[in-house]
């Protein structure tokens, strides 16, 4: 488990009697802490997003390798509950706690109709967006996150892991 989840798991899960389970690490994107796991039996995949020197909001990958082929966005049939994407800037720390509706909503996971993204940008607050795509992007993202530190909102946290 990598910092970031260690940090999360103390400092938030812990607190709402949220439990993790059946951790797995996907080695193919360790570089974004990839990994899966039950909490409290909800199917996650977790990621931790990365900051771009050239462009507001930070990058992560979302996909599955489709055997031994290539790589393809993550789908409307997989089993999985919620995504989460980590997030740290300085000494600002977050989570993005997406559940799957919302994503395949938004075009990132496929679906019979449309395929999937195999990466996107989040926008955690603190991010000055300058561009009307990302300015929309943020704020229906928002609705999805909460900060990690002294001002956590636990009751907010509960309500987007629906507990």
């Amino acid at each position: 488990m990598d910092s970031n989840l260690k940090e999360i798991k103390k400092e938030v899960y812990d607190k709402c009697s949220l439990s993790i389970s059946d951790f797995i690490i996907e080695p193919e994107s360790k570089e974004y802490n990839a990994c899966n796991f039950k909490l409290n039996g909800l199917v996650i995949i977790s990621r931790s997003a990365k900051i771009t020197p050239k462009k507001a909001g930070q990058f992560v990958t979302f996909w599955k390798r489709s055997g031994n082929g290539p790589i393809v966005p993550l789908n409307e049939n997989d089993r999985v509950d919620f995504y989460i994407v980590n997030v740290r800037t300085g000494n600002q720390f977050g989570q993005f706690v997406f559940p799957k509706s919302i994503l395949i909503n938004k075009g990132v996971i496929s679906t019979n109709i449309k395929e999937g993204k195999r990466a996107f940008r989040v926008y955690p607050p603190w991010d000055v967006v300058e561009s009307k795509q990302a300015e929309r992007s943020q704020k229906w993202q928002l609705n999805y996150f909460y900060e990690i530190g002294k001002i956590t909102d636990f009751k907010k946290v509960k309500g987007l892991y629906n507990v």
